[in-house]
């Protein structure tokens, strides 16, 4: 049985806590939450590493019709750690 885990919606997913697997749905998913709290830009933490999960996150991103923009975050925000995401209104 799958548990449902509810957390709160805010201009910052952090992708630590999610297994790289669960990123495909949950990435579209938080950014219909996000839009209908009117956030439109989202800072999506995905670490630095060997850059795995970036290239996946980036390819999802570019998928994604919900998506105007995105770029790696300054370096005060994450650097390529994170990745900027710029949701369409």
């Amino acid at each position: 049985m799958d548990e449902h885990i509810e957390f709160p919606i805010t201009d910052e997913l952090d992708l630590h806590t999610f297994s790289p697997k669960e990123v495909s749905e949950l990435l579209p998913e938080y950014f219909i939450e996000c839009r209908k709290k009117s956030i439109f830009s989202v800072r999506v933490i995905h670490g630095k590493g060997k850059g795995i999960l970036k290239k996946r996150v980036h390819s999802l991103l570019k998928k994604n019709e919900l998506v105007l923009d995105y770029h790696e975050a300054t370096p005060s925000h994450g650097g390529w750690g994170a990745t900027i995401v710029e949701l369409k209104k």
